[in-house]
C-alpha cells in the first residue's frame, strides 16, 4: 500500500482529486467507484473547480457508488443518491444515466443487491474505487464481521456507525439502521483503490488497516492485499503510523 502523507484536509483533498482527475484524463470513459460521507467532499469540490476550468471532462465517465441506506427514496435529502447529486453530479457534465447507486427504495433486499451486483459486473468492475474508512475500520458499510463479504448485501449498521453518521441527521433516531453495500470482494476487483482519511478519530483504524493483521474484524485491512492501493491521509489520521 502506497501512503501519501498530507499536511491537512485541504491538502488531502487536492491530492486525492489529482489521482481521480488523472484517471479520467488518461481514460475519458473511466468507470469510477465513488464514496459518500464528509471525507471525500473536499475532493469532489476540487474536481468541480477543475471541471469549471475545463481541466477535466466527465462526459464519458460512469460511476458506481458503494452504498445506500435501505428505505430512503432517491430524492430523500439524506439518501446517497441525493448526496452525490448535491455534492458532485449536478456541478459537472456527467450523464446522470451513467451514475449508479444501490436502490435503497427497493424493500426487497435480495433483489436490490442482485441487480446492483449484475450492474457492476456488466461494467467490468471499476477502474478506480474511492473509499473512506470508518472509525471501526469499515469500508463502504462493510462492518466488522466473522468473514469478508462478497457481493452487494444488506447490513445492520453498528451503533458506532449510526452515531458517527448521526451528525448528518437532525436526530440520531433518524439514522436508518440498515443499508445496501457493495461487498469487500467486489471492492477488491477495482483496478486501483484510493483511500482517503483525515482527523485524529481515524488514527487507530488507519494504523490497523496498514499495519495490523488482515482480519474481517477490520474490514479495511484486506486492502493490504490489493496490488494497487493508495492511502491519502493527513498528519492526524497518520498519527499512529511511522513517519
Amino acid at each position: 500500500m502506497k501512503i501519501i502523507r498530507c499536511k491537512d484536509y485541504a491538502d488531502m483533498s487536492r491530492k486525492a482529486a489529482n489521482i481521480i482527475s488523472a484517471q479520467v484524463i488518461l481514460k475519458p470513459n473511466a468507470k469510477l467507484g465513488l464514496a459518500t460521507g464528509t471525507t471525500p467532499i473536499g475532493a469532489y469540490q476540487q474536481l468541480i473547480k477543475w471541471y469549471e476550468k475545463d481541466d477535466v471532462d466527465f462526459a464519458e465517465v460512469s460511476t458506481y457508488n458503494l452504498d445506500e441506506y435501505r428505505g430512503l427514496s432517491h430524492d430523500d435529502p439524506q439518501s446517497y443518491h441525493y448526496f452525490m447529486r448535491d455534492n458532485f453530479f449536478d456541478h459537472i457534465n456527467i450523464n446522470l444515466d451513467n451514475t449508479h447507486v444501490p436502490d435503497g427504495s427497493n424493500p426487497n433486499a435480495e433483489e436490490a443487491c442482485a441487480e446492483y451486483d449484475a450492474l457492476v459486473k456488466a461494467a467490468g468492475y471499476v477502474d478506480l474505487q474511492l473509499l473512506g474508512i470508518g472509525n471501526n475500520g469499515h469500508i463502504g458499510f462493510n462492518e466488522p464481521d466473522e468473514a469478508f463479504s462478497k457481493g452487494t448485501h444488506c447490513v445492520d449498521l453498528t451503533e458506532s456507525t449510526i452515531k458517527a453518521n448521526s451528525r448528518l441527521f437532525e436526530r440520531e433516531e433518524d439514522v436508518p439502521r440498515q443499508a445496501y453495500t457493495m461487498g469487500v470482494q467486489t471492492i477488491m476487483r477495482a483496478k486501483m483503490i484510493l483511500v482517503v482519511a483525515n482527523g485524529s478519530a481515524k488514527q487507530q483504524a488507519v494504523y490497523d488497516m496498514v499495519y495490523g493483521p488482515v482480519t474481517p474484524r477490520v474490514p479495511a485491512s484486506i486492502l493490504q492485499l490489493h496490488t494497487n492501493c493508495i492511502l491519502v491521509a493527513d498528519e492526524e489520521a497518520l498519527g499512529m503510523c511511522p513517519a
